[in-house]
């Protein structure tokens, strides 16, 4: 009988064992699986950065088609939230809350990605390459999040830097949106600018909303600018510079990385953005870069809809997730989101296609053991959309 009773209870406890790994198991991951989520705007405003989501899903194909992480397959969670903060706000927490996410990835938007800021933060949940160089990330930094797009705030400083020091720019003005966006890369504008002892000459402001910019490019060319730096969206940019051709003004523009797509601008400027200098924050389409070919050959051509157009906005959605796919290498079979945080906090001198990237143990004094990369570069856009490289990657800390 005492022989039975051992057997039974040995007999439970294996079974019970068995499933261990699945009760204890962090949420989002199972024995096969990895749950990452993302917002991208695939309508709205924003639609023109919706690509960054899709290449991210394409890459993340990719991944699993090349034995996904330690055995376990990605299952991607992407989302439309519009560029509306409402509805991201409402889209991570449905899909937090009933899927379950281990980590989110990306995300395009500062107003978006700052509605579920504070939520991801409190729970802990890791959220890797936010697709916007905000401060708001990283100033002051938190051990959840891990910034790796360049901030707007440097990308700024160096756009201004340029043009008074290479280009002999003396009339500064700066159009922006409304919004954090917009505010990030003015303040980093305005630095600049004090630092070479000057004031812009004008500061325009607009919202998402408006669709008349008469009134904002009069302002602008009432000034006398012989440059203007947007930090407008896309469409707002377009418009913009199509405006001041009808109005007859013709100053220097300059834009942030989000415009850098001179193909997509060529085309919805009808021409007018040739000539535009943009900060950048990936190797050029048409580099002869390794792996940048490789991701072209592998991920775009295998996986991409048919519609899907080769571009730095979607692979800028490999940009952002390449260090994400690091940690989660690094974080080993035992995948909890402490392991992975730890993991991600050993990423050093990481280079992809983008910025070198590197992180540090958390430091609630250093922004920078969040803030991943801090390398730009210049282009300016040529006739076909075509790119010439202005400077080589710098540091804009």
């Amino acid at each position: 009988m005492k022989k039975r009773l051992m057997l039974v209870l040995f007999v439970s406890l294996a079974f019970l064992l068995s499933f261990a790994p699945n009760l204890c198991a962090e949420e989002g991951v199972t024995d096969t699986e990895i749950h990452l989520g993302q917002w991208g705007p695939q309508t709205g405003p924003a639609a023109a950065w919706g690509n960054v989501a899709r290449g991210t899903g394409d890459y993340f194909k990719w991944i699993n088609d090349n034995g996904g992480i330690h055995g376990r397959k990605i299952v991607y969670h992407m989302f439309d939230d519009g560029y509306n903060p409402a509805k991201t706000k409402a889209g991570v927490k449905e899909l937090q809350e009933g899927t379950g996410m281990f980590a989110w990835a990306c995300g395009v938007g500062t107003s978006p990605g700052l509605a579920v800021k504070d939520y991801l933060a409190k729970k802990n949940i890791p959220w890797v390459g936010p697709a916007a160089g905000s401060l708001h990330w990283v100033n002051p930094p938190q051990k959840n999040l891990f910034a790796v797009y360049p901030l707007y705030h440097g990308e700024a400083k160096a756009l201004i830097k340029y043009a008074i020091e290479k280009m002999g720019k003396k009339r500064i003005a700066i159009a922006y949106l409304n919004d954090e966006y917009g505010k990030n890369g003015l303040r980093g504008a305005l630095a600049e600018l004090k630092a070479h002892g000057m004031k812009a000459v004008a500061q325009v402001s607009m919202e998402n909303k408006d669709t008349d910019f008469k009134p904002h490019v009069m302002k602008l060319r009432q000034s006398k600018a012989d440059l203007v730096l947007l930090w407008t969206g896309v469409g707002h940019s377009a418009r913009i510079v199509g405006t001041a051709k009808a109005m007859k003004f013709e100053p220097q523009f300059m834009s942030t990385s989000t415009t850098s797509d001179f193909p997509l601008m060529m085309s919805i400027t009808k021409g007018l953005w040739e000539g535009v200098i943009t900060a950048t924050l990936g190797e050029l389409p048409d580099s002869d870069h390794p792996l940048l070919n490789k991701y072209k050959k592998e991920v775009f051509d295998k996986y991409a809809a048919k519609e899907e157009r080769w571009g730095v906005f979607y692979y800028a959605g490999i940009i952002f997730t390449e260090p994400m796919i690091e940690g989660l290498k690094a974080a080993g079979r035992d995948l909890t989101r402490e392991n992975f945080i730890t993991a991600m906090e050993g990423i050093k001198g990481f280079k992809g296609i983008g910025p070198e990237v590197n992180y540090k143990p958390y430091n609630k004094n250093d922004m920078y053991s969040r803030q991943g990369a801090s390398q730009t570069f210049l282009v300016q856009c040529l006739a076909g959309g075509k790119y010439k490289k202005l400077t080589d990657w710098m540091s804009i800390k």
